[in-house]
């Protein structure tokens, strides 16, 4: 008996890849997962605390932390499945656009959070 791999739009295309990168390709959504909760957490917990910053831009600085890891899930999931079609089809693998934009969500809050301290 066998069972329906989700999702059919992956599994249904190309052959099965070697299970060394499959798992490398899990791990790699896993670690997104985790980045996700960090930025959460740290956003959260900046606007949270009330540390003596400006409030406007400690603010700022925590919406930002915390979409940037509203993004990273969505990031995780479409990205898994990006390359995991790659594999089974043997093309290259794809860019992931959070390798731009999770440094730019990073400088951005860091700047708003100095901001917050110069600026009181």
């Amino acid at each position: 008996m066998s069972r329906e791999r989700f999702p059919r739009s992956v599994y249904s295309r190309g052959s099965e890849p070697d299970g060394r990168f499959t798992l490398a390709n899990e791990r790699t959504f896993l670690a997104w997962i985790g980045v996700a909760l960090a930025l959460i957490s740290v956003g959260v917990g900046l606007e949270s605390l009330a540390l003596n910053l400006n409030p406007g831009f400690r603010l700022a600085a925590s919406v930002v932390l915390i979409l940037g890891g509203i993004a990273c899930p969505v990031q995780a999931w479409f990205g898994w499945a990006k390359v995991e079609t790659a594999l089974r089809e043997e093309r290259p693998l794809p860019f992931s656009p959070l390798v731009v934009v999770l440094p730019a969500v990073l400088v951005v809050a860091g700047v708003l959070a100095l901001l917050g301290l110069v600026i009181r």
